[in-house]
């Protein structure tokens, strides 16, 4: 048994300082950056935004708008291959979209006859599993680099520096970060384990850009100056699925529901409410497991979430605060550039960040 004295900092525990800017206007800052990684051979532009490779949000219309905003997404890795093939045949989706596989026998087989039929418009492989520090997830990454030496890989999920640099030095070019911390997300409950988000950023992003490799931070955002919290603690990319889970353009059909209020009406009878909302699940819930396997195992138990989420905006006005949220950050600490934003970043340590006076 070991305890690190060392207090672990979550976006909530910290605000950015503001500093001397020369920016007269958010509209000077440039959100994209060149993105040039460790083993594949490419250079991307774009910026560094990923929807969750969550079956509710990881989907192909979702894709469709992130590849427009020159941002990303991951998709989930429940499509069939036909699903797949269908999508892969009418999109260009080999810069912006990320194409997800797991361990099992089936998933590699899946990836592996997607990547051979479509080796130009299929570039870049999420290896997504809860848990990275397993043998086998390193042995996936040896071998999806061999047999594909220029893809674009991404693997998941770690919290600390020693599993991050072994991926990096193993094949992976960005290593997803994050245990626990999404919204759909039971594990620190149900295991007790998991790792303040900020402080898994600050130790990750540091060991993968000394060895050339890149970061994803996957979780914890609650508020959108939590993006500019990540990009300024040194996340290359930062991934979100509950943030974007109740927009018209996520999977699942639109729920209505009436609530009788305790207001009256002209005949002094009760007002009925009309709400709108889409369903959002963790992947390792209950939920999940019956909708995409065959139940949940008697070895295993519920790790996540099944909420309903009242209707949101369009992904297009989500995107726009979120750009419009980071430009802001940009324009007060003086980075111009995307890439900037970490150089540029100092933290507050806080025990409050918002006035919530008229917040229900």
């Amino acid at each position: 048994m070991k305890i690190y004295e060392q207090t672990e900092l979550d976006f909530k525990d910290v605000l950015i300082k503001p500093k001397r800017s020369y920016i007269n206007s958010r509209s000077e800052t440039d959100v994209t950056r060149e993105y040039k990684f460790k083993w594949c051979p490419r250079k991307i532009t774009g910026t560094g935004v990923i929807v969750s490779n969550m079956a509710t949000v990881g989907t192909f219309e979702i894709a469709r708008h992130m590849m427009q905003q020159k941002m990303f997404c991951c998709l989930h890795k429940h499509y069939s291959l036909d699903e797949l093939v269908k999508f892969i045949t009418e999109t260009d989706c080999s810069e912006y979209v990320f194409l997800s596989m797991g361990l099992r026998d089936d998933d590699i087989a899946k990836m592996d006859e997607i990547l051979t039929r479509f080796p130009d418009k299929c570039r870049n492989v999420c290896i997504d599993v809860p848990n990275a520090y397993i043998p086998r997830v390193k042995d996936l990454v040896i071998r999806m680099r061999q047999k594909y030496p220029d893809i674009l890989l991404m693997v998941g999920n770690a919290v600390t520096a020693e599993l991050v640099e072994d991926l990096i030095l193993s094949g992976a070019d960005i290593i997803k970060c994050g245990i626990g911390s999404g919204s759909a997300c039971t594990t620190r409950r149900m295991t007790g384990v998991g790792r303040p988000q900020l402080s898994t950023i600050f130790e990750c992003a540091d060991v993968a850009h000394g060895i050339g490799g890149m970061i994803c931070s996957d979780g914890g955002i609650v508020h959108i100056g939590d993006v500019s919290k990540a990009f300024g603690a040194g996340a290359d990319f930062v991934m979100m699925g509950g943030f974007f889970a109740g927009c018209p353009e996520a999977a699942g059909d639109i729920i209505t529901k009436k609530y009788q209020t305790n207001q009256l009406d002209e005949n002094g009878e009760f007002v009925i409410e009309t709400k709108q909302f889409k369903v959002f699940y963790g992947m390792s819930s209950e939920y999940a497991q019956k909708t995409h396997y065959c139940g949940m195992p008697s070895y295993r138990a519920s790790e996540g979430r099944f909420v309903e989420v009242p209707l949101k905006p369009s992904i297009d006005r989500l995107l726009q605060d979120i750009l419009g949220g980071l430009r802001s950050c940009m324009t007060y600490v003086g980075a111009r550039r995307l890439k900037d934003l970490s150089k540029c970043t100092t933290f507050y340590r806080v025990n409050t960040q918002l006035n919530t006076v008229f917040e229900k």
